[in-house]
């Protein structure tokens, strides 16, 4: 099936904290009718607080709020900061909340990892960006370099279905949800006298799963002369390695951005476990190293790209509820580049050729086990907690006031017809 593209107005790409948030913030200010959150990680920050005060000023002019936040992201939010929101009316919703044992989160598979924002219909905003202050550059050495999009348009219809959706499961029957966005025959270009063009992509554990890693593999194997991925936490399936390889022989420019100062210093033994694969085959690898890298972007030859929450990794793409935004835009493509590029020359490390002797074969050794793993991944991943989480609705006390389980995703087309 084809992807399901939509026409773009206008979109404009917000790097890091300093863009993301004014323009979130200013856009709630200005709603008239309605506004869905969702986010992975909410702190009670100058940022959460930031997103606390446009949320509370909404819901006071009489504007239909939902915030939906993660219950293993954001598993601390006390009764000052939930209070005055849902006595305002903003329905404040906790995505799959557990109990700690001894202290300790344990509820760490299938989080919903998604970073959605639509403003009464009409304007939304997908990325990579949390409401934390590790996100803006005063925070210091350990500020996240990231991506999100903020788009109008057609393509919001799609987002804003999506969104409500999945903030009120109980409703949903009546939000019906379109068919998979994707494709087997090549990367399914849209119409060619339109300048832009989106497809928003989501991934969930029961009719999607596999939904935005097969639009990154389309895009690679479509590709004619150039790719470049930066990835927070890049650990990818076999097939996408394969891909990514294949093009760089058939004489792609592949350039990969990876962490360089990762915030988990595990991602950076995994990533370079898969070094020796990509660089024999021709691939380009940067590690940026002026901070922790938190982007999920990625582009190819001159129009296509994508911005979203979904990392290269097990977690993104074998487990996590995530979504991505997927453009045809030569215009946007070209920034983007242009900012990657920027991220390349002046806060990057080289890797250079793969080492030789006796490390060499040790890591070759420990690759072939790497690859059988992540082959076999997938299908391991069905044998990890999958039970039916639920959206709690969050009170000022704590306790929950509602539960509402749901199926991680949408409904599909044949439950709809039910």
């Amino acid at each position: 099936m084809k992807p399901s593209w939509k026409p773009i107005d206008h979109i404009e790409l917000l790097e890091n904290g300093e863009a993301f948030f004014p323009a979130v913030f200013e856009a709630i200010g200005q709603a008239q009718r309605e506004v869905l959150v969702e986010t992975f990680i909410l702190f009670m920050d100058k940022v959460g607080w930031g997103l606390h005060a446009a949320l509370l000023g909404a819901a006071q002019r009489g504007v239909s709020v939902t915030l939906t936040v993660d219950g293993f992201g954001s598993p601390d939010l006390s009764d000052d900061f939930i209070g005055p929101l849902t006595a305002a009316g903003v329905r404040v919703q906790i995505f799959d909340p557990q109990p700690r044992m001894m202290g300790m989160r344990l509820n760490m598979f299938r989080r919903l990892h998604r970073k959605l924002v639509v403003v009464d219909a009409q304007k939304a905003f997908v990325g990579g960006i949390n409401y934390s202050a590790d996100h803006l550059a005063d925070f210091g050495p350990q500020a996240k370099q990231d991506y999100a999009v903020m788009v109008r348009g057609p393509i919001v219809e799609d987002i804003h279905r999506f969104a409500l959706a999945a903030a009120m499961p109980k409703q949903r029957r009546g939000l019906a949800w379109w068919p998979r966005a994707t494709g087997s025959q090549g990367t399914s270009r849209p119409d060619a006298s339109m300048p832009s063009w989106a497809s928003f992509v989501s991934r969930d554990n029961r009719h999607h799963q596999t939904d935005i890693e097969r639009q990154y593999r389309l895009a690679i194997r479509a590709a004619k002369h150039e790719l470049i991925v930066a990835n927070a936490y890049f650990f990818p399936g076999y097939r996408l390695l394969r891909d990514l390889r294949n093009a760089a022989r058939r004489g792609v420019k592949v350039t990969l951005i990876l962490q360089g100062e990762p915030d988990m210093p595990i991602v950076k033994v995994a990533a370079r476990i898969l070094y020796s694969y990509l660089l024999r085959a021709g691939v380009r690898i940067h590690e940026y190293c002026e901070r922790p890298l938190h982007g999920k972007v990625a582009l190819a030859d001159d129009e296509w790209s994508t911005v979203g929450s979904s990392n290269l990794d097990p977690l993104s793409l074998s487990l996590n509820l995530e979504a991505n935004l997927f453009i045809w835009d030569k215009r946007f493509n070209q920034h983007l580049r242009e900012r990657l590029q920027y991220l390349i020359e002046h806060h990057c490390q080289h890797v250079k050729e793969p080492e030789v002797g006796h490390r060499l074969m040790w890591r070759l050794g420990l690759s072939v086990l790497v690859f059988h793993v992540l082959r076999r991944f997938p299908g391991w991943a069905a044998w990890l907690p999958t039970h039916r989480p639920a959206l709690t609705a969050a009170t000022a006390t704590g306790q929950a006031s509602e539960v509402v389980r749901v199926n991680e995703t949408q409904l599909d087309p044949e439950q709809r017809r039910a």
